[in-house]
């Protein structure tokens, strides 16, 4: 049993302890390329927030990882079979229910381990904030903690050389031989303003790739991926570590 994970956890160890901090990583159910399982991102999820939460408590934080939530924004994939769609107003009134019963429990401090590049959950926050003055509330992307650069030699944001890496890495079972994966190739918009990043309009996802995939994946490899996974997930300990250390009220200096 690993007191740190809420889903092996007791009722004889939680009548009396108390946590600092809860995390919840949330997730996507969707197609990743034709040589990645649609569960990618709850894969991904479940490892980067457990082992960072591992670590975490081994460096004394207080800390419980609540189970995946496995859906996400799938608003441009609604063409994609079985690409399964939480919208975001959706996802703001899980939020709610379980932050009402953190808040009324005595946990302040919340945590998002986001695990898809279609959820945002800042804007939920800062509603949610309102509703929760007492509460800490932070939302991270795991993807996002490293320059991706310095370990991979493609580039991407889905089903790329990096998920793909991570999956031969946690997962070697459900990756199939690569040269069954699709290249990977992303049609651009037409549109500078999007192009150049400043802009911004949702992408039909069956129109920007045929294979399903943003990055080509060929130059993947399981070390690749666990060398990237032991140094992302230091950063989210880290990061878990300093919310778990964190005074409300003196948050900033």
């Amino acid at each position: 049993m690993k007191p740190y994970l809420l889903k092996e956890s007791n009722w004889k160890d939680l009548k009396t302890h108390r946590f600092e901090l809860a995390v919840l990583p949330w997730g996507a159910t969707e197609a990743h390329n034709y040589h990645m399982p649609y569960g990618t991102d709850v894969y991904e999820a479940d490892a980067v927030a457990e082992i960072s939460g591992k670590k975490a408590w081994e460096k004394g934080a207080n800390v419980t990882i609540m189970p995946t939530i496995p859906f996400g924004v799938n608003t441009g994939q609604s063409d994609i079979y079985l690409d399964i769609n939480l919208n975001p107003s959706t996802q703001l009134l899980i939020l709610q229910d379980i932050l009402t019963v953190l808040d009324r429990q005595g946990i302040k401090k919340f945590l998002i381990i986001n695990s898809h590049g279609g959820n945002d959950f800042k804007t939920m926050l800062r509603e949610l904030g309102l509703k929760f003055p007492d509460m800490l509330l932070f939302t991270c992307n795991w993807f996002q903690a490293l320059d991706k650069s310095k370990y991979f030699e493609e580039s991407g944001d889905h089903a790329d050389e990096m998920e793909t890496a991570l999956i031969m890495h946690l997962h070697p079972e459900l990756v199939l031989p690569l040269d069954q994966a699709g290249m990977g190739d992303e049609k651009k918009s037409i549109i500078k303003g999007v192009r150049e990043k400043w802009a911004w309009a949702e992408r039909k996802w069956s129109e920007v790739s045929t294979d399903t995939g943003i990055g080509n994946p060929k130059k993947a490899s399981p070390e690749k991926g666990r060398l990237y996974f032991e140094d992302v997930t230091d950063k989210v300990a880290d990061l878990i570590l300093d919310i778990c250390e964190a005074k409300p009220g003196q948050i900033y200096v």
